[in-house]
């Protein structure tokens, strides 16, 4: 049975990035140098200002097929014609097929969201702020700096597991694995095990430190 989320179809300009993964509510800032992407955003600046990020795997050069709309909300034009622009993440998409490779990618995409939830996400979200707040306290104390998460962190089940797949780094990989999932409970307990074990590692490097300065 068809969701009501495939019901929507258009055409997007699409943006691949190596190793960028655009989650829904997220800025990303971009410098807009490369002729084709330049042409792309004089375009969509006359339109809606909307276009798609896929994640480009940096050793294969595979495009993800699944990307973020990006809506650029402020830009900042240079010398040269170049740009420094300001997007912030909407909705979720899958490319259904390419429409046109030059001068710049365009596909037939389709929105996707998660299913709705049938259960209270609320006291996982909860276990996974949690685990976040472990993990920033335990990373301050290793590097001896002050680090604190932002007042306004989401609390909404959905929202939360945006916000901490987007600030994972270095693991562009497993961001896009999140960005996929279409269930907001599967994606809040993988984000609850990556923590759990960033948080394990941190604890005993912490110790470590602590049992070295003693």
């Amino acid at each position: 049975m068809a969701s009501s989320s495939s019901i929507a179809v258009r055409e997007l300009p699409l943006f691949p990035l190596p190793e960028v993964v655009l989650f829904p509510g997220r800025p990303l800032p971009l410098h807009i140098f490369e002729f084709r992407y330049r042409m792309m955003m004089n375009t969509i600046l006359e339109g809606d200002r909307r276009f798609g990020v896929l994640m480009v795997d940096p050793i294969s050069g595979e495009i993800a097929k699944v990307g973020c709309c990006a809506e650029v909300i402020r830009v900042q034009r240079l010398p040269d014609d170049r740009m420094k622009i300001l997007t912030l993440g909407q909705q979720r998409f899958r490319v259904l097929e390419y429409v046109r490779e030059k001068p710049y990618r365009v596909g037939l995409v389709e929105w996707i969201e998660d299913e709705p939830p049938t259960e209270d996400l609320r006291p996982l979200a909860r276990d996974v702020e949690k685990l976040l707040r472990d993990v920033v306290h335990l990373s301050a104390k290793l590097i001896d700096q002050k680090i604190e998460l932002p007042d306004d962190l989401p609390s909404l089940p959905l929202e939360l597991s945006y916000w901490v797949a987007g600030n994972l780094y270095g693991v562009a990989s497993e961001q896009q694995t999140l960005l996929e999932i279409q269930d907001t409970m599967a994606r809040l307990q993988r984000e609850s095990e990556i923590l759990t074990s960033t948080r394990n590692h941190l604890a005993a490097r912490t110790a470590l430190k602590d049992v070295l300065k003693s």
